[in-house]
């Protein structure tokens, strides 16, 4: 018997909402268990925190290095999303966040929360074309239009233009994006939303936008996966993630008309020609910064913290994890491809901390 169609995507649609609701739970869980553990662990404070899977693997560097540190003090963190970790924050579960948008004033004055910036992040356009062994060339207008579906094919005049030198194939693209609650889409859509009118009103800025076109996929590794197995395709991904899968990174046109790779340097550069201008602010935002050498699409990934904490002890470990993180901590994020924050931000950053204590 045919099974309609309609009723294979609301069954696919179930399938979705229960795996998610049924992660959602088991993150609420495991909080709990940290948290109230047996007694025969009450001695050791685990911080737990959860969010953007596009630091995930600086998380997992520096809980694997903090944790050797002190056995009394360790640390778990679950990517879940930027949108489910500032969520878990603002409803009073674990003891930080992380993402790549930032905070609301509803979310720092309703819900106490501020964020601090951890390390600089860039999202890179990511393709598949196996034909073409050049780097290719895109602005945030034609990236745009790919990605609200005006442009339909690599050889598409607007994409020609941008590359003359590189005989396009006539092949289809292939978008893929990020499913809903993360912070890629969000940096992602803020660039787009600034180099073009038509996608900042039919899309605008958004950690869960409504894609007219492409197929989704739900974390950065997923997206690398895609992109690799999809010839045609396009997607985007934190730069860490592009550099260690070995899968092409577009130039992208810079607000001073530079088509500039994404690199620790270029980043950085992002980041400093914003700082100099905002007196290191702490939620800044590094997109389409000025200056010839900065990469269009950086950003701060943020560690999202309340102002007040209710537990002395766990509001002291929390304290001595953010000093290793802006002294020790900035080392692996190097290693691990990250880039690290500038000298001025990090004192500025070790400083409000200090006040918060």
């Amino acid at each position: 018997m045919k099974v309609p169609t309609n009723a294979l995507a609301s069954s696919a649609g179930r399938r979705r909402s229960d795996c998610w609701r049924f992660s959602k739970a088991w993150i609420l869980c495991l909080f709990v268990l940290v948290l109230h553990g047996a007694p025969a662990k009450a001695q050791t404070v685990v911080l737990v925190g959860s969010g953007s899977s596009v630091p995930a693997p600086l998380y997992a560097r520096w809980t694997q290095e903090y944790n050797k540190r002190n056995p009394n003090i360790q640390v778990r963190y679950l990517p879940a999303g930027t949108s489910e970790g500032i969520k878990q924050i603002s409803h009073g579960a674990g003891d930080f966040g992380a993402g790549e948008a930032p905070l609301t004033d509803k979310e720092r004055e309703e819900n106490g929360l501020l964020e601090m910036p951890v390390v600089l992040v860039g999202i890179v356009p990511v393709y598949n074309l196996p034909a073409v062994h050049q780097e290719l060339r895109l602005s945030g207008e034609v990236l745009a239009e790919i990605f609200l579906g005006d442009v339909k094919t690599w050889n598409a005049p607007q994409i020609a233009k941008l590359n003359p030198k590189i005989a396009l194939p006539s092949v289809a693209i292939q978008v893929v994006n990020r499913g809903p609650g993360k912070g890629s889409n969000y940096v992602f859509t803020d660039f787009l939303s600034k180099t073009s009118l038509k996608f900042h009103s039919q899309v605008g800025v958004s950690a869960s936008p409504k894609w007219p076109v492409g197929v989704p996929a739900e974390r950065s590794s997923d997206m690398v996966d895609k992109v690799k197995n999809s010839p045609g395709s396009i997607g985007y991904v934190e730069y860490q993630y592009a550099v260690k899968n070995n899968i092409s990174q577009a130039a992208v046109l810079n607000l001073a008309g530079q088509f500039v790779k994404a690199s620790p340097e270029s980043i950085s550069a992002a980041c400093k020609t914003v700082e100099v201008s905002r007196s290191n602010s702490l939620a800044a935002s590094l997109v389409n910064a000025p200056g010839v050498d900065s990469f269009p699409i950086a950003s701060f990934t943020w560690m999202y913290l309340r102002t007040k904490a209710a537990d002395p002890g766990r509001a002291a470990a929390l304290a001595d994890f953010l000093d290793w993180i802006y002294t020790d901590g900035q080392q692996f994020a190097a290693q691990e491809g990250y880039s690290e924050l500038p000298g001025p931000l990090l004192a500025a950053a070790r400083k409000k901390i200090k006040d918060l204590r």
